[in-house]
């Protein structure tokens, strides 16, 4: 077996998808016995969307016109580039989608598959797993935890997983009903009695807390009120409406309605004490990974988790089918965790400035007074759009190589004595030419010749045209010049520099070999996020 997979949510099923395109067929294990139908995510912001339209699972998306950035407005509608898209699904939809495309392409999905244990050597690793049949083993090349926050994987694996905890932050939210409300979707707004106009589909910040509304079915909202309280009740009181109505009155300084919802369930009722942000130190332990929840956790403010994650499948996917088809090295594997971890720790970031935006308190105000006034301006609001969109990290790229004279760029190449190395060779190492061709270094002296033979000496460097410098000429005088050519005759092509290839071409301009073959200059050196 190639890849097991652990877990069945989005990030995993979304990895099974890729593999399953890329000609791997994995094994997907999850514990529970079906889709769980509890509503998580409600819609993906940023450019993963993208992603999802290429593969045919979203619809043709558009850029956002506005968004939230810490509970403040963030007009994106006067940016000719905005990278910040969106697509509205709830996650058990979307779970559905990725489920039904990776069976299509031939993954295999084991529900009711508990992992409880796993041990690896050189070649494989061997997982313990329970099923309804008991338990048994599974001999796989590569395995990958996409099992949540609490991975099993993860801790099996001796991945450690660093981050803060803030305590005293409490988030309550719920499907409601608003008895005498009037909800306009269309208009993204909400008339309440008593209240006046709520803006829906966004975060808003007072000096007690912050809240948000949006419609989930006829006549019901999700509501949440998030408040910087240390006297919540712990995780063992169960939540309830009447709870999370004192906590939006306490928000908002005015009580509403709530109710029960009116829509069929299943319904969310929950509250959450503290938030995490947490990045796993690495990535890869031998050959087990980790993605998605099990490789960071945050706040969910600006709604980043499945932008993230499934960025982490798309990743991670082509590199394993690489390794696994035998057209890449392993080391291969190594550029998951150098590409992916600081996208995470963008996020993690960028998430705790948000909740620190959204605090009560006479500082934030203040500060938030001073990031509004920043984001009035158009590259402000253009770069905050990027780190949501996350497309503003580029992977490291090696500088393209110093490319020298083709005789410099020969291992075989005797080294030129000292002596008889003149200002214009630019390398220490030549070729001996053939006696017959007649050239030598301009300024040097001695029997050492360039390797250039009867085509002259090309150096590495570029001109700012573009052009490749010529350096040396016929004869041994003091003075390097071009050599003659005769009407008609074609220009000196210079020697290919061992390694350069049409596929990698400095970005310093196109040589005269390139512009021959009609080649033209490669990427710069760094490149967006894909």
């Amino acid at each position: 077996m190639d890849v097991v997979i652990a877990g069945a949510g989005p990030n995993g099923l979304m990895l099974a998808c890729e593999l399953a395109l890329a000609g791997v067929r994995p094994v997907v294990v999850e514990r529970r016995p079906e889709r769980s139908p509890e509503p998580k995510a409600n819609g993906i912001v940023g450019q993963v969307v993208r992603l999802l339209r290429l593969r045919g699972l979203a619809p043709q998306e558009a850029p956002l016109p506005a968004f939230v950035f810490g509970a403040m407005p963030l007009d994106l509608s006067g940016l000719d580039d905005n990278p910040l898209h969106g697509m509205g699904v709830r996650q058990p939809e979307l779970e559905e989608l990725l489920e039904k495309r990776a069976v299509e392409l031939g993954a295999e999905i084991r529900r009711g598959h508990e992992l409880t244990g796993l041990t690896q050597d050189d070649h494989a690793v061997t997982v313990a797993l329970t099923g309804p049949g008991g338990p048994y083993e599974l001999r796989t090349r590569y395995l990958v935890g996409c099992d949540g926050a609490h991975s099993t994987v993860r801790k099996l694996a001796g991945i450690g997983f660093p981050g803060v905890h803030s305590a005293g932050v409490v988030s309550r939210t719920g499907h409601v009903s608003v008895p005498g409300a009037e909800i306009r979707p269309e208009r993204a707004e909400m008339e309440v009695p008593g209240l006046g106009t709520y803006v829906l589909y966004t975060w808003h910040r007072t000096e007690r807390g912050a809240s948000a509304m949006l419609p989930a079915g006829p006549g019901t909202l999700l509501v949440s009120a998030m408040e910087w309280d240390d006297a919540a009740p712990g995780d063992d009181v169960p939540m309830t409406v009447a709870e999370l109505r004192a906590a939006l009155a306490r928000v908002l300084g005015a009580e509403l309605p709530l109710a029960a919802p009116l829509t069929p369930g299943p319904h969310v009722l929950r509250r959450l004490n503290g938030r995490n942000t947490r990045v796993a130190d690495r990535y890869r332990a031998g050959r087990v990974f980790v993605a998605g929840d099990a490789a960071h956790v945050h706040s969910a403010m600006g709604a980043p988790g499945l932008n993230l994650g499934l960025q982490d499948a798309a990743n991670l996917a082509w590199k394993l089918a690489a390794v696994v088809q035998g057209w890449a090295s392993g080391g291969l594997l190594d550029t998951y965790e150098a590409e992916r971890r600081p996208a995470a720790a963008r996020v993690a970031m960028q998430t705790q400035a948000q909740l620190a935006l959204a605090a009560p308190g006479a500082e934030v105000t203040a500060l938030r007074e001073v990031v509004g006034e920043l984001l009035a301006d158009t590259g402000a609001r253009r770069r905050v759009a990027a780190l949501l969109a996350g497309s503003d990290l580029a992977y490291p790229m090696p500088a393209p190589p110093r490319i020298r004279c083709s005789a410099g760029s020969c291992p075989t190449c005797p080294p030129i004595p000292a002596a008889a190395r003149g200002p214009c060779c630019s390398t220490r190492r030549a070729r001996r030419a053939p006696a017959t061709a007649g050239w030598t270094c301009g300024r040097a002296t001695g029997p050492t010749r360039c390797s250039c033979g009867p085509t002259a000496m090309w150096r590495g460097r570029a001109s700012p045209t573009g052009r490749w410098t010529r350096r040396c000429g016929p004869g041994s005088g003091s003075r390097s010049r071009r050599p003659e050519r005769a009407a008609g005759q074609a220009r000196p092509t210079p020697p290919r520099m061992p390694g350069l290839t049409r596929s990698y071409v400095p970005s310093f301009g196109a040589s005269a070999a390139q512009s021959a073959t009609g080649t033209t200059p490669g990427p710069s050196s760094s490149r967006s996020v894909k």
